[in-house]
């Protein structure tokens, strides 16, 4: 016997500012449901999941919850201000006795109970608010960007315990590994209209291309149908004036339709320009170390990055993956060692904080008090990668309207406020590109254009993020970081990562941003005595081993990235680029060894 569902909307129509946001809409949540809930920034999904928790009223409609069902949402920005500590906040609607729920869901998101609620941060506030959802274990769980806040452990202790549960559950989230791994099912909202399709997120962007190639399709054949229709309106219908209004009307009515069609918002119209060209070496820290209330964050760290190293930062939250950013980008002295930078950088930061932004101020007002942005004398425009350009204009290329253009910051999502942090920096030429948890509030597809730029910018990029996804699209290095002041460097993204911690590489396969050479190992080629050589020459014999080291860990590690058969139909743009790497390093590997040899007979070693 089929059980009843765990929620049904009817007939859901809601408007926001004059603006319809859904109309007509119908949903049903059933019982063991694990739905994806996707669609671009602002399209209405935490409106939806509000909805759907029973927190907005819609103008018409109906919201069914059997019986006996229970729903939990979890709250962005929960009200603590009656509790003491966040694990009371948490056990708040439970049993008493049952509190042993709060603390094992707090161990496994990482936060202490006892922390004060007047102290807590806010994505201390936001696991706490998920620790009572999950301890409070109703039939339905209403999850908006769960994942935020949370490092990768913590994710992976989540993503278990969604698995094993029982309860339905709706989630929205940016992390692409999280859904394909959780969900079922996908709600899109497209244009105020939601449409469900019974598999996971895996096949979501399949779905939506399908859908839009369709659409196009039928636009297309409108458009033709109108025009061959105008055309006979013209030549022919005095002849045929009375017998022929219907089809007159008929003609009208396809152009009320076409008119009546919305348009898909296009990307965003991001662009990366890179800067002047930086030295080859952009970041050398040598033996650096650093303590903070008392805990060591890095010890006797080395490492070399180059012109074009794509390296992500990754660990647990508190280990201090932005306190080593901030020290090797030369914004915070470590206390032992050094850290130089290269020549001509210029360098723009995504703040994972958002504390670039003023969030009293308008968009406006953000673009145009920015004194590297400004133009002397123009209260309407913004330098944009060396050419003025209207603010409103620009913003639009980040699919911001005119009315935002002139409202606070604080009204935007999560998702608006990163989209307009990425127009001030890409606003700007740069070499190195310092981006601290971009991804967090992106849609799909911004997310997908953001990968593209990355992968096209000739600059340096410093990376941290928890998603998991991302990382294993964008690095080409990681450097993971423990807690406890260890650091490792591991060649490729977040999987390699996980592989090489399991089975950890040759002592010799040594990744392109790799230790300084504070503690250099063996060279695999024997630096000789030499003799009969210039000062020039010794130098470079000195040298090529070590190149001929990173040209060959170079060499594999692109080999392994192309032994993907699936590689070029998955991402095209990343295999074109591997395979112009690959024979551009084989060049020089053959040149390296040619010269290697060269010296080392003049030598007469």
């Amino acid at each position: 016997m089929a059980r009843a569902p765990l929620l049904q909307l009817t007939d859901i129509s809601l408007t926001f500012g004059g603006n319809p946001v859904f109309s007509g809409l119908d949903l049903v949540v059933h019982p063991g449901d694990r739905v994806a809930l996707v669609g671009r920034n602002g399209s209405g999904k935490s409106t939806l999941m509000k909805v759907m928790a029973g927190l907005v009223e819609p103008d018409t409609g109906s919201r069914v919850l059997p019986a006996g069902t229970s729903t939990g949402y979890m709250e962005q920005h929960p009200d603590l201000s009656a509790f003491a500590t966040l694990g009371e906040f948490a056990a708040s609607a439970l049993e008493p006795g049952e509190d042993y729920r709060v603390e094992r869901a707090a161990e496994g998101l990482k936060f202490d109970p006892d922390t004060p609620c007047a102290t807590a941060s806010g994505g201390e506030r936001r696991r706490a608010a998920l620790a009572k959802l999950l301890a409070e274990s109703p039939d339905l769980m209403l999850l908006d960007e769960p994942t935020n806040h949370l490092d990768i452990e913590a994710i992976a202790w989540l993503e278990d315990e969604l698995a094993a549960s029982r309860a339905g559950f709706v989630i929205i989230s940016h992390d692409r590994a999280f859904l394909r791994a959780l969900t079922r099912a996908t709600l899109w909202i497209d244009r105020g209209v939601v449409r469900r399709q019974e598999r996971g997120f895996a096949d979501f962007e399949a779905w939506r291309d399908k859908v839009w190639a369709d659409e196009d399709m039928a636009r297309h054949k409108l458009d033709r149908k109108i025009k061959a229709e105008a055309r006979w309106a013209v030549e022919g219908i005095s002849a045929r004036r009375t017998r022929n209004q219907g089809r007159v009307r008929a003609l009208e009515a396809m152009r009320e339709d076409r008119a009546a069609q919305i348009r898909r918002q296009g990307a965003a119209a991001m662009a990366l320009e890179s800067g002047p060209k930086s030295g080859k070496r952009v970041i050398e820290a040598r033996g650096i170390s650093k303590t903070l209330g008392g805990r060591r964050i890095v010890s006797d760290f080395s490492v070399l990055i180059n012109r074009g190293d794509r390296v992500a930062l990754v660990g647990p939250n508190g280990a201090g993956k932005t306190t080593l950013l901030q020290m090797l980008i030369g914004h915070l002295e470590p206390d032992e060692g050094q850290v130089k930078l290269g020549t001509g950088l210029e360098i723009a930061v995504f703040d994972q904080n958002r504390a670039t932004l003023d969030e009293d101020a308008t968009l406006w007002e953000n673009l145009v008090g920015d004194k590297e942005l400004r133009v002397s004398g123009k209260a309407d425009q913004i330098m944009v990668r060396g050419a003025p350009k209207h603010v409103v204009g620009y913003l639009k290329e980040f699919l911001f309207d005119e009315a935002q253009a002139r409202a606070p910051v604080r009204a935007l999502s999560g998702g608006e406020k990163a989209r307009l942090i990425l127009a001030r920096i890409m606003a700007k030429p740069s070499n190195l590109l310092v981006l601290d948890e971009p991804t967090n509030d992106l849609d799909v597809e911004t997310l997908d254009l953001l990968q593209e730029l990355l992968a096209d910018y000739d600059g340096t990029v410093l990376l941290v993020s928890h998603d998991r996804d991302f990382l294993d699209r964008v690095a080409a290095t990681t450097i993971a970081m423990d807690g406890d002041g260890r650091v490792t460097i591991h060649a490729g993204g977040w999987t390699d990562t996980l592989a090489q911690r399991t089975q950890p590489a040759a002592a010799d396969d040594r990744p392109a941003a790799r230790p300084a050479k504070a503690a250099p190992a063996k060279p695999r080629v024997e630096k000789p005595t030499q003799s009969g050589l210039s000062f020039t020459e010794k130098h470079r014999l000195e040298a090529l081993p070590d190149e001929i080291d990173r040209l060959s860990a170079e060499i594999a590690k692109l080999e392994e990235l192309l032994s993907d058969p699936d590689l070029f139909t998955r991402e095209p743009v990343k295999f074109n680029k591997a395979t112009q790497a690959l024979a551009e390093r084989q060049e020089k590997l053959a040149t390296a060894e040619d010269d290697w040899l060269a010296l080392m007979e003049k030598s007469g070693a």
